[in-house]
């Protein structure tokens, strides 16, 4: 579990693809506090350490990641949000964050303003459900707090502080760019038990 406060921004430095999975090594000054088999976030998505060398760690990534984030379309160099698995002995900050990416989103803007940025998203049509105004997303693996959901546009906007675009990767994005989204497991968790009661109330009426 993360909690979707990036604490370093790491590098690319190495990518082997295969047919149905990547090897990545992730230069992050993390690495030196990662054990082989710790899981760490890497723009928000789940991943596994399966070595760890001086700075820098590798990690395989699955098919069904590459194709459901955007870690598929990383190229030696770029950039990436790090946090390693939050420790409960100490304040979560953020909000629960499983690591486990819903679906990619497209940025329409990131715009400047006096105090922040304006960060609009293009959400796929089957997440928005899940979104809510003042609720929590993850983007690239950084734990915000929706300001606005446009059903008709299937858009969101963020607002992005000064210390988000100092310490995470957010700042860079331009229009058309990729990002990982992972909404709020709990709003996942309520439609699940709500279909759930339906049925068995369906169910119920049938048998009457």
């Amino acid at each position: 579990m993360f909690t979707g406060l990036v604490q370093d921004v790491g590098a690319v430095l190495k990518i082997e693809k295969g047919q149905d999975s990547s090897r990545v090594q992730i230069q992050t000054q993390l690495a030196n506090e990662l054990n082989v088999g710790d899981s760490i976030s890497v723009n928000g998505v789940c991943l596994t350490a399966v070595t760890v060398a001086g700075d820098s760690f590798t990690a395989d990534v699955m098919i069904q990641t590459l194709k459901l984030s955007n870690l598929g379309h990383l190229q030696e160099g770029n950039k990436v949000n790090a946090e390693l698995a939050a420790r409960l002995d100490t304040r979560l900050g953020g909000h629960i964050v499983q690591g486990h990416v819903d679906g990619v989103g497209h940025v329409v803007s990131n715009e400047p303003g006096e105090k922040w940025h304006e960060f609009v998203i293009s959400v796929p049509g089957n997440l928005k459900k899940y979104i809510v105004n003042q609720g929590s997303i993850c983007v690239d693996g950084v734990s915000l707090t929706v300001g606005q959901i446009n059903d008709e546009t299937n858009q969101m906007t963020l607002w992005l502080i000064p210390e988000t675009l100092a310490k995470t990767t957010l700042g860079e994005k331009l229009a058309g760019d990729q990002v990982n989204l992972e909404v709020d497991v709990l709003a996942k968790y309520v439609e699940r038990l709500v279909l759930a009661q339906q049925s068995q109330n369906s169910s119920q009426k049938g048998t009457n």
